[in-house]
């Protein structure tokens, strides 16, 4: 994992990298079995998804995974297909979730006069609700309170430039305002019942 956060920290800092070239200097760098990856269209974190929750609980369980990257980009299909009110057959339900994060912050997104810049600061805007949507799963906040891990970062790629822009969220932070809604509270163990005679 190590090797990952420098390639990352290397690729935020170099501005002129070309699309392709952080994929190849991540394939690169980062050994075999040190990245567990899941993918969808617009990076959602969906909590009834049962493939999203199997790997992710997956990954803090088995794989002991203490950092999770939620990976986002701007010019994503998903964001700009969720901007746009019609009917896109099955995808509306899926799609239903980003148009969501639209409205949680839709006084801002409107006040944005350039829909490319609109769309960028929806992605970003995603890229944070759908860190959250980690935090609040029940094997991630198990394992927070038993081991203090995974730590949960934002990341945005931006593809016209080569650009990593990591969105420096403070996930347990954010968790802490929501706690009272969200929170499952370790489990205790329960006492073993008396036989009765």
């Amino acid at each position: 994992m190590k090797n990952l956060l420098r390639t990352l920290t290397f690729l935020k800092s170099y501005q002129k990298v070309n699309i392709l070239k952080p994929y190849i200097l991540v394939v690169q760098i980062v050994k075999p079995g040190e990245v567990f990856v899941h993918r969808n269209i617009a990076n959602l974190v969906v909590s009834t998804d049962n493939n999203i929750n199997a790997v992710i609980q997956f990954a803090v369980e088995q794989l002991k995974v203490k950092h999770i990257i939620l990976f986002g980009h701007y010019e994503c299909g998903g964001v700009n297909a969720a901007m746009d009110p019609s009917d896109m057959g099955q995808l509306n339900s899926w799609l239903q979730i980003l148009r969501d994060v639209y409205r949680y912050h839709k006084d801002e997104l409107d006040a944005i006069e350039s829909k490319s810049e609109r769309l960028d600061r929806l992605v970003e805007l995603n890229v944070r609700e759908q860190c959250i949507n980690i935090i609040k799963i029940d094997h991630v906040q198990k394992m927070i309170h038993s081991t203090g891990y995974p730590i949960v970062h934002g990341l945005v790629f931006n593809v016209r430039n080569g650009q990593l822009i990591d969105l420096e969220l403070d996930v347990h932070s954010i968790f802490e305002e929501i706690r009272s809604i969200y929170d499952i509270k370790p489990f205790k163990k329960k006492k073993a019942h008396k036989k009765l005679k």
